[in-house]
């Protein structure tokens, strides 16, 4: 699984152009949304996920009730992507 957040943090940073911070900066237990952690927003969001979708073939139903929790932060989304496949 370190792997796989290993992959997430890097696609977060490509997809978002996040150049000044590289992925081991990133905590998986993080939030990625809010405030704090990251603090992205919902279009980051959209692009991760279609991101995400690409790279490993998932599919993200924005109609899931616990949509938000898969994005929660880096450990919950590999998670998700690992329960998907």
């Amino acid at each position: 699984m370190d792997e796989l957040e290993t992959e997430l943090k890097q696609l977060i940073i490509d997809s978002l152009c996040l150049e000044d911070l590289s992925a081991d900066k990133i905590s998986s237990d993080e939030p990625l949304f809010g405030s704090e952690g990251l603090a992205l927003d919902s279009i980051d969001a959209l692009e991760i996920g279609v991101e995400i979708q690409k790279k490993y073939g998932v599919k993200i139903n924005p109609e899931d009730e616990n949509v938000r929790s898969y994005f929660a932060n880096v450990r919950a989304l590999a998670k998700f992507v690992v329960g998907m496949r």
